[in-house]
């Protein structure tokens, strides 16, 4: 199954190494489209029409039962104003995590762009993406406010974690660049098949299309720039970053497939069931698929040396990258 969401440039082929004319003509038009197709968190979105009110008890904020927790006893058991609370929770939580990544996202962006040299052709579309990353945070915030939720997002743990990434901006690009796809790539899956075959909330859906559209050029342009940075490194440094790319990955689709531990506690969800859910095939099929286009990337790139491989697999996160996606059934 096909999740039906707006065309996008996030499976552009990846431009080879050598030809550098190719990567600006790609980075002009990615810029381009920035400016031709580009939205703004306020006006573009009917924040006040009386669809788009927020009904914590709306049937349309249930979770699809793809969603681990709507694997549970404890979620079946449920009466449906309070699965339909626990999603709106559930979807509010996941934009609180997503803005404070983007916001991570951003400031390494700036860092980076800071120490370009004039002419660079990234320069301009660096500023671009800050600016529509912006916008989602903006957005993310205002359905926040308005669910009456108070979720957490981040850990501080995590939080503080996100200074090694910032500092990779400036002395590590191409590892920084991972993580860019670590986090955008799980959320882009994620959305793509919130919206196949749903009936979602208006608001939600509003929001979700955006971003989908928007994000897809920020993942362009992330795998371009490891397509033509990455066989530049040192040998040394290309076997460094096939290591630590699953683990980077494994980790950071967890934080974004998996509901937060805050979420959990605070509508007293069982964390066993929640644990055993997530050792279902379907489910561990999911975070599998929510990196399959970094899998593929990282394939491209020369990474997924036979250590690396194995890695992969004990992070949980490996599957055959020409295999078919595992059964959607459910969705």
């Amino acid at each position: 199954m096909n999740p039906t969401a707006p065309a996008t440039l996030a499976d552009t082929p990846l431009v080879p190494q050598a030809d550098t004319s190719a990567f600006a003509a790609l980075v002009a038009r990615l810029s381009r489209q920035s400016v031709e197709k580009n939205h703004d968190a306020y006006a573009d979105v009917a924040w006040d029409s009386p669809e788009m009110a927020i009904d914590p008890h709306d049937s349309r904020f249930q979770l699809p039962d793809w969603e681990c927790v709507a694997r549970t006893d404890w979620y079946k058991s449920q009466t449906p104003q309070v699965q339909a609370a626990f999603g709106l929770a559930r979807y509010a939580t996941a934009m609180k995590v997503g803005g404070e990544f983007e916001n991570v996202l951003q400031r390494g962006l700036l860092t980076h762009a800071f120490w370009l040299p004039n002419g660079a052709v990234e320069f301009r579309y660096m500023h671009h993406e800050v600016i529509e990353e912006s916008q989602h945070t903006l957005m993310f915030q205002e359905f926040i406010n308005r669910s009456g939720t108070n979720v957490k997002g981040l850990r501080r743990d995590e939080k503080l974690g996100s200074g090694f990434a910032l500092r990779c901006s400036r002395t590590r690009p191409a590892l920084f660049f991972m993580f860019v796809l670590g986090g955008e790539d799980p959320v882009d899956y994620l959305q793509r098949r919130s919206l196949a075959g749903r009936d979602l909330h208006p608001l939600l859906e509003r929001i979700t299309r955006i971003h989908l559209t928007e994000e897809a050029r920020h993942l362009s342009f992330a795998r371009n720039y490891l397509k033509r940075t990455v066989p530049q490194l040192s040998a040394t440094r290309r076997h460094a970053l096939a290591l630590f790319a699953p683990l980077l990955f494994g980790s950071m689709a967890r934080m974004m497939v998996y509901p937060r531990p805050s979420l959990l506690k605070s509508f007293g969800v069982p964390r066993q069931q929640v644990r055993q859910s997530l050792r279902h095939p379907d489910q561990r099929a999911v975070l599998a698929e929510s990196v399959a286009k970094t899998r593929r990337t990282c394939t491209e790139l020369g990474l997924m040396t036979p250590a690396a491989k194995l890695l992969w697999k004990a992070c949980g996160v490996w599957a055959d990258v020409s295999a078919k996606p595992a059964s959607r059934r459910q969705a």
